[in-house]
């Protein structure tokens, strides 16, 4: 039998890219996962980023804290010896500075325990504008300016660390930055949020020794 060999007579380069378009297929899942990859690990990053941001913020907060609660102690025993007769006042802001130096909680413990104090300390300033031998001592003024600046800043502080984590909290909500949620560790952060409206003030005393205008 007599084979017959049939030649190619498709254009010359033809038989060259055949192989390559039969490997197509495989070159494009190959390059969406290398994207997909890219994409992901970009995404994870983000969430990384923005976790280690919002514990960054919140420490800021705790220097703060902890500067006022540095600060409490050198005002009580300032006034202490004018104010004998307002123990309970005195004791009461001690109280809440120890418990909210216990920490250990989360976010909303130590937004309660820094409220009450914020409430003991405003109560305290009332008191004393009743005593006149305070408004006369500038190491009580300075004390007392020393807490409103770092009242301020705790404030300030406050108000970062819930910007940051709501832009960290939205960031784990989107699609599709969501499906790596897991993968970078990611939570929600807490929230310091202040449901009692006197603490939003910052507690302040005047001590200055000006007198008030006569009554009309």
């Amino acid at each position: 039998m007599q084979r017959t060999c049939q030649r190619y007579t498709g254009p010359p380069h033809s038989r060259y890219l055949r192989p390559w378009a039969d490997a197509m297929p495989f070159i494009i899942l190959v390059v969406v996962i290398v994207i997909v990859l890219f994409w992901a690990v970009g995404a994870r990053n983000g969430l990384v980023t923005l976790k280690n941001d919002t514990l960054n913020a919140w420490k800021q907060i705790d220097v703060q804290l902890k500067r006022r609660h540095d600060l409490i102690p050198n005002l009580v025993n300032t006034i202490r010896g004018s104010m004998e007769f307002e123990k309970e006042t005195l004791d009461a802001v001690i109280s809440a500075r120890s418990r909210a130096m216990q920490g250990g909680g989360g976010v909303k413990d130590t937004a309660a325990a820094e409220g009450a104090l914020t409430g003991a300390l405003g109560k305290l300033f009332v008191v004393m504008e009743q005593y006149p031998d305070l408004k006369s001592s500038q190491n009580v003024r300075d004390l007392q300016e020393e807490l409103s600046s770092t009242e301020n800043k705790i404030a300030f502080s406050r108000q970062f660390y819930n910007d940051v984590a709501t832009k960290y909290n939205t960031r784990q909500q989107l699609f599709p930055t969501n499906l790596v949620v897991g993968w970078a560790s990611a939570s929600p952060a807490e929230l310091w949020e202040i449901e009692d409206a006197a603490e939003r003030a910052v507690p302040q005393v005047d001590l200055s020794m000006g007198k008030k205008p006569p009554a009309s």
